[in-house]
């Protein structure tokens, strides 16, 4: 397994996507993500069943800058914060969110929906506790879940997103963190649980082909303000020039092959 901290990576033209597949072989792989979503390629799966998440305020441990997104990093030592339901063969154990976001409100988001880029994606990733540990997960194709919400801006933004983005001026730098103590993500979920789901990676590097995407149809609101926030961050560390951490989305990946199911008609 590569260190996806030894070959640096990033998000510009000299380490980024088109890139990452020099270091990083998965990233040429025939299940990658994200994909663009297309109604006429969907099929309805009627034996698709609702998905639950059941999350323990007390597991939220802390907020950080790690230089490429802004995560909320939970306790996964036993499963106290866990994903079931749905695709899934069995229970998940939340280990982290982060979030997707572009230059600008018209762009941001991972995965693409009949031709439509929203202003940000968030990911809340889960692996499957069958085995030892989130390491040894990422190396089977069902180690992991991750339960994609579209950030779409709008007027009437979602009052729960301001617990996390209160938190961005104590992060403002990369390698900054802060204590983020009793926090419950599902008040982030829309209302729809409508979802669609595919077999595919991880967007960052070492791309490991271990996902079971949920994908919510319904994106949470957020407004423009909200946005700005998220790329007031900056990409680089306290003592260097300050670079706005943007744009850290990967462009979708060929489809190939797979199957992309919907839960609802």
């Amino acid at each position: 397994m590569i260190n996806p901290n030894y070959y640096p990576w990033g998000y510009d033209s000299d380490n980024g996507p088109d890139q990452w597949h020099k270091n990083y072989p998965f990233a040429k792989g025939r299940h990658q993500s994200p994909i663009e979503i297309n109604n006429k390629e969907v099929h309805y799966d009627s034996s698709l069943l609702p998905w639950f998440a059941s999350y323990d305020p007390g597991a939220a441990k802390t907020i950080l800058n790690n230089g490429k997104t802004c995560r909320v990093v939970f306790d996964d030592s036993f499963d106290r914060s866990v994903l079931r339901g749905g695709p899934l063969p069995g229970v998940y154990r939340l280990r982290q969110l982060h979030f997707h976001w572009g230059s600008s409100d018209n762009h941001g988001s991972e995965h693409v929906v009949n031709g439509v880029r929203y202003a940000g994606e968030l990911h809340l990733l889960h692996w499957n506790p069958k085995y030892s540990n989130y390491l040894d997960a990422k190396r089977r194709t069902d180690g992991i879940a991750v339960l994609a919400i579209f950030l779409q801006v709008r007027e009437t933004p979602k009052p729960e997103m301001k617990r996390i983005l209160e938190e961005i001026n104590a992060i403002k730098t990369k390698g900054k963190n802060a204590p983020f103590p009793n926090f419950d993500p599902s008040i982030l979920f829309p209302k729809s649980h409508d979802y669609w789901t595919y077999h595919g990676s991880v967007t960052t590097p070492p791309c490991e082909e271990c996902v079971t995407w949920i994908i919510l149809r319904e994106p949470i609101i957020v407004s423009s303000d909200q946005m700005a926030k998220l790329r007031s961050l900056s990409k680089n560390a306290e003592n260097e020039p300050d670079h706005p951490l943007v744009d850290n989305w990967r462009p979708t990946q060929p489809r190939y092959f797979r199957m992309v199911s919907a839960s609802f008609l």
